[in-house]
């Protein structure tokens, strides 16, 4: 292996390896909601919102990355975020009501908004188009795994040492890998990308007038509405309407989302950078039809009982995260690289705005007023919305390019 793929793989094993962490720290929460509601007797409502806080600061926080990481470079903003998410993650310790965990998780989101923007951007200027969905789907991996083990970490280590022990697992590692990355050098801006220049591509007002940027990232705002309540809720949900302990709802989800993560999310980037080979429309074309399949095991999940309900939660699981990369990697493939990191902010600002800013507190808000299994009908409507955008957004697809160096971008035939 050359001295230039052994970076470029150790890059990513390592940005990976943080966002595995990252994913950690937030689904904890999840996990030990119930703990938390028995300490702090706040509404499901309140601890919808206390998810909802998390995001208004991590999404306010984006817009500034690009600029940051314009004047000092990715890679030094990277590991100065990641340092901070890991350092307020050991504030848990020093949390004692509601209001501390409001701040601590206003914290996290200032710290994780650089590492979330600017880490894919890094990635991608490490491997051509034609590979960006195979690599997307390996570091968004850590979402569910990550998420899945922060399930399994809070279940276990919640209910008997208390529900502040299970946030300091991500804290030690998060902060030695930010500083193992030092070691990996910045590759050049660009250095994959074709040289045609479009104003829809190659400025931030632009963004506006890309519908290919647009589509996908109402595609995954509609997406991340129903992944990111179901993350929130689905513990709950197995507790309150199926009587699991709340250590085995969240084992149970826990070990259907690890399962799910490492093979649907690596299983869905092959396959479109696969079919890219055939169609440009790929990446927009697996999302699509994947989202589309999942709304009927998404039913058989919330209506039905015993096995048919865990095989409906494992098949549903699996179809909405199969177009983990092949999303993302339209988003990085629909604008160049000079504006990627502003793009991104931009994509972070409305898929969190539009997805899961308003599910957690909606559904907990909509449990409150009727049912949890009621609440959870809305991530199926959005599932729906998120395939009727992306199989719209199909015709907009960007022309794929071949690279036959570092420098040189070639159209596909």
């Amino acid at each position: 292996m050359s001295q230039n793929k052994l970076y470029s793989w150790g890059a990513l094993a390592i940005l990976t390896a943080l966002n595995l962490f990252n994913y950690i720290d937030r689904s904890v929460l999840y996990a030990v909601q119930e703990l938390l509601k028995e300490q702090f007797h706040r509404s499901d409502a309140s601890f919808g919102m206390l998810t909802s806080v998390f995001f208004i600061f991590y999404m306010c926080a984006a817009p500034f990355m690009g600029p940051l990481a314009k004047r000092f470079a990715r890679k030094p903003v990277i590991v100065v975020g990641a340092l901070i998410w890991s350092g307020a993650t050991l504030l848990t310790a020093a949390t004692h009501s509601f209001n501390g965990l409001l701040i601590r998780h206003t914290l996290v989101g200032i710290g994780e908004a650089s590492f979330v923007i600017l880490s894919p951007v890094f990635v991608a200027d490490m491997f051509p188009e034609e590979q960006r969905g195979r690599v997307m789907g390996i570091f968004y991996l850590a979402i569910p795994v990550g998420t899945a083990l922060g399930y399994v970490i809070g279940g276990i280590l919640g209910p008997k040492y208390g529900w502040q022990v299970p946030f300091y697992v991500g804290a030690a590692p998060g902060v030695i890998l930010a500083l193992l990355f030092l070691l990996i050098p910045e590759p050049p801006l660009g250095q994959f990308d074709p040289h045609e220049h479009r104003p829809d591509r190659d400025t931030v007002k632009g963004l506006i007038q890309n519908p290919a940027f647009l589509t996908a990232t109402l595609g995954m705002a509609m997406m991340t509405f129903a992944l990111g309540g179901l993350q929130v809720w689905m513990p709950t949900f197995l507790h309150r309407v199926h009587g699991y302990t709340i250590s085995g709802a969240n084992q149970l989800f826990g070990l259907s989302t690890a399962a799910n993560g490492l093979v649907a999310s690596v299983a869905g980037g092959y396959l479109s950078d696969y079919l890219l080979r055939y169609t440009r429309t790929a990446h927009y074309l697996v999302s699509a039809v994947s989202l589309t399949m999942g709304i009927p095991a998404m039913w058989m999940a919330l209506f039905t009982n015993g096995h048919m309900m865990i095989a409906g939660i494992f098949v549903a699981e699996f179809l909405l995260l199969l177009n983990t990369g092949p999303l993302n990697a339209a988003v990085i493939n629909s604008v160049s690289a000079p504006v990627r990191a502003m793009a991104l902010a931009v994509n972070i600002f409305i898929f969190h705005l539009l997805g899961d800013i308003p599910s957690a507190w909606l559904i907990g808000y909509m449990s409150d007023r009727y049912s949890l299994q009621l609440a959870f009908v809305a991530p199926v409507i959005a599932i729906a919305l998120s395939s009727l955008i992306l199989f719209y957004g199909i015709k907009f697809a960007p022309p794929v390019y071949k690279v036959s160096n570092a420098s040189v971008g070639v159209p596909a035939e």
